[in-house]
Order: structure tokens, then C-alpha cells, then sequence
């Protein structure tokens, strides 16, 4: 995968690039048996009130069924095709699977067509196969990690994330994972992991370029508060460019910009060894 770079023939054009999606496989057309129709929220709820802002447009798109349980233990499929996913910045390998099934999952980096993967505690530490953390060699790079054993997976999902298996305990019942983030946390062994990197690493260097290709997203403008009214952001008014003497917050009044915002009382607090942001060891990052 790399990188592709516009002439600059027009403002929009210059410093604008995208992918060159060489590793998607040719005339491969998505799975209809795995298509489901995706309603546009443009960031409402239920009742038609914005909850997120500046969502709304875009492209119409359809979602894929992605396999992130990865349950058919023992049984071998081969990657059909490498394919395109609007919904999500990875890419998507269709498998076909010995017994007819077909499944989409998370293209690691490095997978080609032909190849064969497999699910299971009896899989290989191969590039592609699904295996609990218990079965996985240490100093492994894996994504795709669940949090709790047969809820899927929830870590890692994005392109060119990773983790590092860094320690296990079978008898204590936990696996010591360095996240990408820079956190040391625990997650129980029975939890499966994929082996490899997530692929379409580049595309953390992909410059959008123009605001109409944001729109194209689904993304709307960004307003400063400060250049609000007083009715409709706490950063709005005054008679030159004030915060009204406060620390940055949200229009709800909520800080923000350095404020932790993480419940004291989570349940899951018990599992991080060393936070992403620790002031005994500084911030640490795999890459």
C-alpha cells in the first residue's frame, strides 16, 4: 500500500493525496450476501436531537458483515479477495471457507490472495489465524483482541494498529498487553487475539486535502467557540477574543483539552497496569 500525490493544479489538488489501493484485488465485487443497508444518523438520536455535532452528508454506503468473533475453530478457509470497506479505515478480506461459508474479516498486513487462514486454539501462530492469547507465542504483534472471552473483538481494529503480547499468566487467567497507545493493560487468556499488523498502514498519511472531500465523509464544519454568541457556547461573546476567564470546555460546559474525562469508579481501571499517560514513566508509544 502507498501513497498517491496530486499535481497541484489547483488549490484543492495541491498537498492532497490518497491511497493508490494497490493492495485491493482487481474486479472484485462486494459480497451481496453480506451487504446490510446503513442508516444515516447525521449525529441525532431518536428523538431528532443532535448528540453529535457537526455530522451529517456524505456518501451513501452500504455496511459489511465483519467477522470479528472469528469462531469456526478448525476449519480452513482462503482469502478470496482483498476488498475495499467505506465504513472503516482497514481493509476487508473475504474468506471461503472448506464448508461453503463465506466471511469478511480484518485484512492484516501482509495477506494475499490464495492464502489460508484458520481459527482455534489448534491454529498456528500464522499471520491471519485467531487464537486465544494463551495459545500465542510472547513478543507477538496481534490485533483484533477481545476484552472479554466470545464478545469479539474490541482492541485494534484500525489500520496500522497493533498490540505486543508482552507477558502471560495461564494460572493466574491473564495476558500483559502493550497497546498501541502507549497503555500496559491485562485481558484474560481465553480472549483471542488475530496474529499480524492491521493493514493499510499509510493511511495515517493521507492528506484530505479540500473541506469538500470532508463533506464527502459525512464530516460538516468545525466552529470555534469563541467565535459563538454567549447563548450557544460558553467561549462565545465578549468584545475580542475571550474564553470569559474559564479553562477550554464543550458547549455542554463539560472541560476539556487535557481534562481526564474517565470515570474514577470503572470497573475496568483494575486492568490497566500503566496508564497511556503516566507521570512516572512519560508517555510511550510502540511506534
Amino acid at each position: 500500500m502507498g501513497v498517491k500525490k496530486y499535481r497541484p493544479n489547483t488549490a484543492g489538488r495541491r498537498n492532497m493525496s490518497v491511497s493508490d489501493f494497490a493492495e485491493l484485488t482487481k474486479g472484485a465485487a462486494p459480497e451481496k450476501s453480506l451487504l446490510l443497508p446503513k442508516r444515516r444518523g447525521s449525529g441525532r438520536n431518536n428523538q431528532g436531537f443532535i448528540t453529535v455535532r457537526h455530522r451529517g452528508g456524505g456518501h451513501k454506503k452500504q455496511l459489511r458483515k465483519v467477522d470479528f468473533r472469528r469462531n469456526k475453530d478448525g476449519i480452513e478457509a482462503v482469502v478470496n479477495s482483498i476488498q475495499y470497506d467505506p465504513n472503516r479505515s482497514a481493509r476487508l478480506a473475504l474468506l471461503f471457507y472448506k464448508d461453503g461459508e463465506k466471511r469478511y474479516i480484518v485484512a492484516p498486513e501482509g495477506l494475499k490472495v490464495g492464502d489460508k487462514v484458520m481459527s482455534g486454539p489448534a491454529a498456528p501462530p500464522n499471520l491471519g489465524n485467531c487464537l486465544p492469547l494463551s495459545a500465542i507465542p510472547l513478543g507477538s504483534d496481534i490485533h483484533n483482541i477481545e476484552l472479554q472471552p466470545n464478545r469479539g473483538a474490541a482492541m485494534c481494529r484500525s489500520a496500522g494498529s497493533k498490540a505486543v503480547l508482552m507477558a502471560k499468566d495461564i494460572e493466574g487467567g491473564w495476558a500483559q498487553l502493550n497497546m498501541p497507545s502507549g497503555e500496559i493493560r491485562r485481558v484474560p487468556v481465553k480472549c483471542r487475539a488475530v496474529i499480524g499488523v492491521v493493514g493499510n498502514i499509510e493511511h495515517m498519511n493521507i492528506v484530505i486535502g479540500k473541506a469538500g472531500r470532508s463533506r464527502w465523509m459525512g464530516r460538516r464544519p468545525h466552529v470555534r467557540g469563541a467565535a459563538m454568541n454567549p447563548i450557544d457556547h460558553p467561549h462565545g461573546g465578549g468584545e475580542g477574543r475571550t474564553k470569559g476567564g474559564r479553562h477550554p470546555v464543550t458547549p455542554t460546559g463539560k472541560p476539556t483539552k487535557g481534562t481526564s474525562t474517565r470515570k474514577r469508579g470503572k470497573p475496568s481501571n483494575k486492568s490497566i497496569i500503566r496508564r497511556r499517560k503516566s507521570k512516572r514513566y512519560g508517555v510511550l508509544k510502540l511506534y
